[in-house]
């Protein structure tokens, strides 16, 4: 049986992390070793904030969501149990969408949150 050599998949692998690198300042781009550190940090850079963004987007949208509900004389905690209580089970996402947009909408929904408290 012929001796299996691991200079191919070396390569390959050497190449797959430069090409991650690529654009980094200095040895960062250049070198296998200080790359490998450089993409290895960034991939948990990009973990953490792939959650970060979730966490962002959601008080934004209470914001949102917040400013409506003082247009119409109410706050968001109240807004939001009324809602609850009403059976209505829009996500914050889409209340914010109509807080912006359909203004109309919006406080026909803090009509109905304010009727079921």
């Amino acid at each position: 049986m012929a001796r299996v050599k691991g200079g191919v998949m070396s390569h390959k692998r050497r190449k797959k992390v430069l090409r991650l690198a690529k654009g980094y300042y200095g040895a960062r781009h250049r070198l296998f070793r200080t790359a490998k550190e450089a993409v290895m940090k960034t991939g948990r850079y990009a973990y953490i904030g792939r959650k970060q963004k979730k966490r962002e987007f959601r008080r934004l949208w209470i914001t949102r969501i917040s400013a409506g509900c003082k247009m119409n004389d109410m706050n968001y905690s109240t807004f939001m149990n009324g809602l609850k209580k009403s059976g209505v089970t829009l996500n914050r996402k889409m209340l914010s969408e109509m807080a912006i947009h359909d203004a109309e909408g919006f406080a026909a929904l803090c009509a109905q949150a304010k009727a079921a408290l």
